[in-house]
């Protein structure tokens, strides 16, 4: 085989083995910061499936795909082109944006407490009027928005991780994370509200197993449903806390963040073996009562601006 024919396989071969390379690097970049963003991914999930409440069973389904192609023009037609502008011109304005959606975060699991406790929050949504195929498109788009912000936080928080990458695989690690935590949250979502549909399916079978899985899983719906709003709730506080309390200390700032560092590995020095865990939820607790404090102070904050509007009703 002549020579220059080697050469030219080595090269090949050579740049097939840099591409897996790179592949490999994105993935698991990729799932590094996945793995961070998780928390947005828990409360996104949890809050997905109230958008189709009380519309046809039928619908349930092409209305969780619209909002999930929303979703990914959201995060790759949008966010990722603004994140890598960023990246590339103003990365030092990464972290305070951040921060601003962790305070966000902060905010919206504030207000989930207080309707909790019936302190407020949210304003009911009025119902829309019109037939059934403007209430969807007002749904979906509705949900589409809310997703864009969350979406902005995941995008934000995977770009914080691989800052110092080169520009493409920081473009290719976002659109990774962008299409998997999209098919993740949307694929559950579509699990999670057809639930009820496969139960009563089941409950209709021969089997005597197969009708008390049915009714176990119609009856544990309800269940799951709350359960999924207080984690989401839970996750938000925890994650809006976390994204503050380590922000405030890229900025220089050492204070709250270096005295809860030292909180924790002393917690994780004192007990051993199961020092790891407890030093990680003693951090996570933290940042969970820094959500609701900060989160609480805005929630107040903006109520009391709004008392104070004029026409508003106190």
């Amino acid at each position: 085989m002549p020579s220059g024919l080697i050469a030219l396989l080595d090269d090949v071969a050579g740049i097939a083995k840099l591409a897996a390379a790179s592949i490999d690097d994105v993935g698991a970049a990729a799932g590094k910061a996945s793995t961070k963003a998780a928390g947005v991914v828990i409360d996104d999930a949890a809050v997905t499936p109230r958008y189709v409440t009380g519309l046809s069973p039928s619908r349930e389904l092409p209305i969780i795909g619209k909002i999930a192609v929303g979703s990914v023009r959201n995060k790759l037609l949008l966010i990722l082109p603004v994140a890598l502008l960023l990246t590339s011109f103003a990365p030092w304005a990464i972290t305070p944006i951040l921060m601003l959606g962790g305070a966000y975060l902060c905010f919206e699991g504030a207000e989930k407490l207080m309707e909790m406790f019936g302190a407020g929050g949210h304003e009911k949504a009025a119902p829309v009027a019109g037939d059934a195929a403007a209430l969807e498109a007002a749904t979906v788009s509705g949900a589409v928005r809310t997703d864009l912000i969350l979406s902005a936080e995941i995008m934000t928080i995977a770009l914080a991780d691989v800052s110092d990458a080169p520009l493409l695989m920081q473009a290719g690690v976002l659109i990774v994370v962008g299409l998997a935590m999209t098919v993740a949250v949307y694929g559950v979502v579509g699990l999670i509200v057809k639930m009820d549909d496969i139960g009563l399916h089941l409950a209709e079978r021969p089997s005597h197993a197969a009708r008390a899985l049915g009714r176990g899983l119609v009856k544990a719906m309800p269940v799951v449903m709350s359960a999924l709003s207080t984690i989401g709730t839970v996750a938000m506080l925890w994650v809006g806390g976390g994204i503050l309390l380590h922000g405030s200390q890229t900025l220089g700032l050492a204070w709250p963040a270096e005295p809860v560092e030292h909180l924790a590995h002393a917690i994780a020095s004192a007990l051993g073996p199961v020092g790891a865990v407890a030093g990680w939820l003693t951090t996570a607790v933290i940042s969970g009562v820094i959500g609701v404090v900060v989160g609480g102070l805005i929630a107040l904050v903006l109520h009391q601006a709004m008392r104070l509007k004029p026409g508003a009703a106190h």
